[in-house]
């Protein structure tokens, strides 16, 4: 008898549900059932309620500090090698951990590259995952990933606002890349903040290299932590004659005073993805859902077909 491939099987870590049920929905599947044991002391174990032997398997989960989200993930893939799973594929709307990519001072560990090994070793065969926050993080795996740009949800609203004057900018020089690539695609300028940093999420001095007056600027960015930056660079575009300022980042981690900072900032409105749930709604805040784009990456995975159309960066 001819060997039949069977459906793929999907399921969710706990910090991201919400968002695998919509990409389940999209696909066109249920999720599959998945039950935590927790023991007294935090620690917890994975069980997959259903056979997946000889299955391609979908795990979704985005691994943001805390590290139990890691190691949700870690232990979710060793359960689906130690089942039998023929294919398991690691998808991460949000790779964590993704800003330690290289060496940057001594004594220091390259940490993106040790969850890369971490997430091979658990029994990853293939990564999904989304605007990583260095491209080169692609090349710490020896397994195959795809690395979707955010761009395909975000550049569509962008344009439905039928902004006049509109700049690109980037708030600093290592996401210049990113916002040439959007300005290219709109047939817009480019400006770029250049900032100095006392330590991690604390900025010394920003600088403003181009011309804002009388633009509408969007920022561009791949996530947004403390939003520190994203608040001192629309102050600043105000200052210099902007007629308003919005910012898109992939990602909204939003730790610390970040809302609160958002909500008393001169920006217009704050565009994110939902690779990571939010803590709380804001007026100044819209989501964008990342969930079809997934579904529809997944579904040309499994039937071997061209993602290429994916990338409008």
């Amino acid at each position: 008898m001819p060997y039949s491939v069977p459906e793929p099987k999907i399921f969710a870590c706990t910090q991201s549900q919400e968002l695998a049920e919509k990409i389940a929905k999209s696909f066109g599947a249920e999720l599959g059932k998945v039950i935590f044991s927790r023991y007294s002391d935090g620690e917890f174990q994975p069980s997959f309620e259903e056979s997946v032997r000889g299955t391609r398997v979908f795990i979704i989960g985005s691994t943001h500090p805390s590290s139990d989200n890691l190691m949700e993930m870690l232990l979710m893939l060793d359960a689906a090698k130690r089942a039998s799973a023929r294919h398991i594929t690691a998808v991460l709307p949000y790779f964590g951990w993704a800003r330690q990519d290289r060496k940057d001072k001594p004594r220091v560990p390259i940490g993106a590259k040790m969850i890369a090994k971490l997430l091979e070793a658990a029994g990853a065969t293939r990564i999904i995952t989304m605007d990583l926050h260095a491209d080169q993080i692609q090349g710490f795996f020896e397994k195959p990933v795809d690395h979707l740009f955010a761009s395909t949800i975000f550049l569509p609203y962008v344009q439905s606002l039928k902004l006049d004057n509109l700049t690109i900018a980037s708030p600093d020089m290592g996401g210049s890349k990113r916002a040439y690539a959007y300005s290219k695609f709109l047939e817009c300028d480019v400006v770029i903040c250049y900032k100095q940093r006392k330590k991690a999420n604390v900025i010394d001095h920003m600088e403003l290299i181009g011309d804002v007056e009388g633009k509408n600027v969007v920022l561009v960015d791949d996530m947004v932590d403390t939003a520190g930056t994203l608040t001192k660079a629309a102050d600043l575009m105000i200052e210099r004659g902007a007629q308003s300022v919005r910012a898109i980042t992939t990602h909204a981690l939003l730790s610390g005073n970040a809302y609160e900072r958002i909500e008393d900032s001169k920006l217009t409105e704050l565009i994110v993805s939902d690779s990571i749930p939010l803590r709380k709604e804001s007026p100044k805040i819209k989501v964008l859902s990342c969930a079809e784009l997934f579904a529809d990456v997944m579904h040309r995975v499994h039937h071997n077909t061209s993602i290429s159309s994916k990338f409008l960066m």
